[in-house]
């Protein structure tokens, strides 16, 4: 398992689905279990099962779970286009929530709806395993230049 405490040696733009899964697993999005299969800067697309311990009282799926699965798409998405040129943060996240879920696997897809010099903006769609869409979202990304990176 990577280590928490450090970032990734290569960077995203240099790392396979498998070593991206890998690095996810480590941190926050963890709990949710998603396993990415493929991770471009054109798209990203993954699965994942839901449990019961991604459930809120009433027994379906929190929003919370599905608010991570978008972030975490279209961050990969987001950092895999912008490369080497320095890091990508997210400064917004819009999720609808349109379909009550407890079991099954879903599928997400994050596209780019605008990719430019300071921001980035990526819609993310979550079917279930009959296509339908359950929920729906949108990132928007600062893009950080290395020189940005730099501590003054």
């Amino acid at each position: 398992m990577p280590d928490r405490t450090t970032a990734p040696a290569r960077g995203m733009h240099e790392m396979t689905p498998r070593e991206i899964t890998e690095t996810v697993r480590a941190g926050f999005a963890g709990g949710i279990g998603i396993e990415f299969t493929e991770t471009t800067g054109d798209v990203v697309r993954a699965q994942w099962k839901l449990a019961p311990s991604m459930h809120q009282a009433h027994g379906i799926v929190h929003g919370g779970a599905y608010c991570t699965v978008v972030e975490s798409l279209a961050s990969i998405g987001a950092s895999v286009w912008f490369g080497p040129s320095g890091r990508v943060v997210g400064v917004s996240n819009t999720t609808d929530f349109l379909r009550a879920q407890d079991e099954g696997i879903q599928f997400g897809e994050a596209l780019p709806l605008h990719r430019g010099r300071s921001q980035q903006l990526w819609q993310v769609f979550v079917n279930d395993t009959h296509g339908i869409l359950v929920a729906r979202g949108q990132v928007r990304f600062q893009n950080l230049r290395k020189a940005d990176n730099d501590p003054a």
